[in-house]
Parts: C-alpha cells; structure tokens; sequence
C-alpha cells in the first residue's frame, strides 16, 4: 500500500493544477451592468396632505319671534327647504286682535284729524277779523298737528301689530337641508328663548376649514420671498379624501387664510370651498387635504428605489463616478414627491444615479452603466427592480 502514496500525491497535484490553468484562460470575471438614471433639474410642484373639517356655507337656526303655542309643524326632517316657506305655525289669534284693535286706533285718530283741521280752518277765518284772540287759533293749529301726528303713531302701531301677525307663520330664512325639530306640536314657544325650533344648513356649495403649523406657513412665505418657490397656476387648487381613503372628484379653491394664529394650537385655519351637488360632503366630516404650495423651478429628484439608508439613518445613493466606478453619496432629501425623492444636497445635474442591479456592488467597484428601463424584465442572476438597495429602501 505504501508504493501507491507518491502517485496519488502526484495525481492530485496534477489537477489542481490543471484547474489554475483553466481559471487563467477564463480570465478576470465580466463587468457588472447596472441600470442608471442621470440626474437633471426640473419644475417640480410641491404639495401638502393637512387634516380638516366640513363645515356648512351657510347655517341658520330658526328661532320664534312672537309668543305662542305651536299650532302646526310644515315640513318633513331632512328635506330641502326653500327660502321663505313655511316651517311653523304659531296660534294667530291674539296677534289678529292686536291688529284689529290697531287698525280702529287709525281710524279713530284720522277722524279726530279731520275735526281739528276743519277748526284751525275756521279760526284762521275769524282770527282776521279779529273775532277769536290769536291764542286760540293757535290752540286750533296746535290740535290740528298733533291729531296729524297721532294718526303717524297709530299707523306705526298697526304696522307692528301687522309685522307679529306675518310671524307667527315662521318661515325658512335660507334655502337648505333642514335638520329635526326640537319643538312639537303644542309646545309654547318664545321670542327671547334659546333653543332653536330646528337648523336649516346649506351644503352645495361647502367649506372645508384646513389646519395648517403657522411655523410652516411661516416657512413657505419665507421661500417664495427668497424666489425659491413661486406660486404656480394651480396654487388655489385643493383636492380631498375623504374618511375611507377616496378621493373627492371635485376640485375646491382656497378662499381665504385666517389672520389669527390658535394659541393653544399654533395652528392657522385655511379655508376652501367645493362643490357638493351629489350632498357626498355633510358637515363635521374628517377629510384630508391637499393643498398645492409651489412650484420648485430648478429641483432635483431621484427614484425612491434608488436610496438606500446607512448605519446614522442617512439617505444614501450609489453614482457611477469617474472611469465608470461606484461612489457613494449621502444626500438631503426632505421629503418625497410620488414615487422620488426630492433632494437638495448630495447630487448635481448630470451625476448617473445606480437604480437596479446594485445589491452587490460596493464602492470603487468598476460597472457598465445602462439606462434604466423601469419596464424592462431582469437580466438572468440579477435581483428584481427595486431591490438592489444594500441598507434598504428608505422610508
């Protein structure tokens, strides 16, 4: 057994030899390709998602203004109302006897005017003639005015006693949706009490009041200021979703900003309007909205699959640099606009951003960069689009 050791020993030699051999014929291991995206600026929109609440265009709680039992209630809860119908009906009656009784106060005091002027007529006749003294045609002239402004006061009076009638029907002061009735029929009602009988609210068109950090309304006046935003065309412009995560088909225009900040909150309301013909939007609804700031001119964005998080938490890209070899930067980048990031330190127009096939590569590493087809399908051995990220997609 001892004579056959030197030839297996001589035997093994000869294939690791053999396979050295064959490693140098194959030569160095190809290039890694790599899809990339080259870097431009270009106008971006910014915008921004801040809660708010529906609220109705216009609100009018409908409340008595005479005394009296409700006789009659005029309309069904929930439905539209126009403006100037009847709503209630309050007992008449003692209103009408008012205006009866007013009305025989005109009338007797216009019979009093007539014999008061036909006197001052008289006495202005024989005052000339010095039959009567001065005084008393003066007396004459004197009755005859106040019976003159006698008649003015009743006729005011019959006119208020009119007024009180017409309200015991009480009608809608807006058109709108009507809410429930807090008073039934047979209730007494009063003129200074503080329940309403019902609200009428009118929703198409309606608001939506926005609470936004006066500290970042602050900032954006500061940037447009500085030029580093303008306010583009569709600046007034808001869209909505609503509770369940759809969104409103209808655009709204912002009205107006309030000029008062909330102290305990430090937040300022901002007002928009949208139309609500379908009634899809009730009052006190939670919505989110979303508001367009401005418009970024000369912005920088790279694709979020592209960026990638270090061990400080910094956001991190891989570039193909000089002689076509990897570099990595650590970038700014604030926030996120659709699917790419907005960055404003860390890359400048023209740099080549790695976007797929650079799960293994590390820095320094030579590449042959391609252009990024996000609807091309991976090559054989090469990860899916969007996983070529060493630390992970940043969030």
């Amino acid at each position: 057994m001892r004579k056959f050791v030197p030839a297996l020993g001589a035997l093994i030699l000869a294939g690791c030899g053999g396979e050295s051999q064959q490693q140098q014929q194959a030569g160095p291991p190809p290039t890694p390709q790599v899809g990339v995206v080259q870097v431009s600026q270009q106008p971006v929109v910014l915008t921004t998602e801040l809660p708010g609440r529906t609220s109705a265009y216009e609100t009018s709680e409908v409340r008595p203004q005479v005394n009296g039992i409700v006789l009659a209630r005029l309309f069904q809860e929930g439905d539209f109302v126009a403006k100037g119908q009847a709503l209630y009906r309050i007992d008449p009656a003692p209103y009408q006897a008012q205006v009866a009784s007013a009305r025989a106060a005109v009338a007797r005091a216009r019979a009093a005017i007539a014999s008061s002027r036909a006197l001052a007529r008289r006495y202005g006749e024989l005052v000339r003639i010095n039959a009567i003294s001065r005084q008393e045609f003066e007396n004459a002239t004197t009755q005859a005015q106040q019976a003159e402004a006698d008649v003015a006061a009743q006729s005011a009076a019959l006119r208020s006693a009119q007024i009180d009638l017409a309200r015991t029907t009480i009608r809608a002061p807006i058109a709108g949706r009507i809410g429930r009735s807090t008073f039934t029929t047979g209730a007494l009602v009063t003129a200074a009490q503080t329940q309403p009988l019902t609200t009428i609210q009118r929703l198409d068109p309606i608001y939506v009041d926005i609470q936004q950090s006066s500290a970042d309304l602050l900032r954006l006046r500061q940037q447009i200021m500085a030029g580093d935003l303008s306010r583009g065309a569709g600046a007034a412009r808001v869209r909505l979703k609503l509770e369940d995560g759809t969104t409103y088909p209808v655009e709204g225009t912002l009205k107006f900003a309030d000029v008062t900040v909330d102290p305990t909150t430090g937040s300022q309301t901002i007002r928009a309007l949208f139309g609500n013909s379908r009634g899809l939007l009730l009052p006190g609804m939670f919505v989110r909205a979303e508001l367009v700031q401005g418009v970024q001119s000369q912005a920088i964005t790279v694709p979020l699959r592209a960026v990638s998080r270090d061990e400080k938490g910094n956001p991190t890209v891989m570039v193909v640099g000089q002689g076509d070899k990897v570099e990595p930067r650590v970038l700014t980048a604030p926030r996120t606009i659709g699917d790419s990031w907005l960055v404003t330190a860390g890359l400048k127009p023209g740099d080549r951003v790695i976007v797929e096939g650079g799960m293994m590569l590390r820095p320094g590493m030579p590449v042959k960069p391609v252009p990024f087809n996000p609807n091309a399908k991976p090559a054989a051995g090469q990860p899916p689009q969007g996983q070529g990220q060493t630390q992970g997609q940043a969030k």
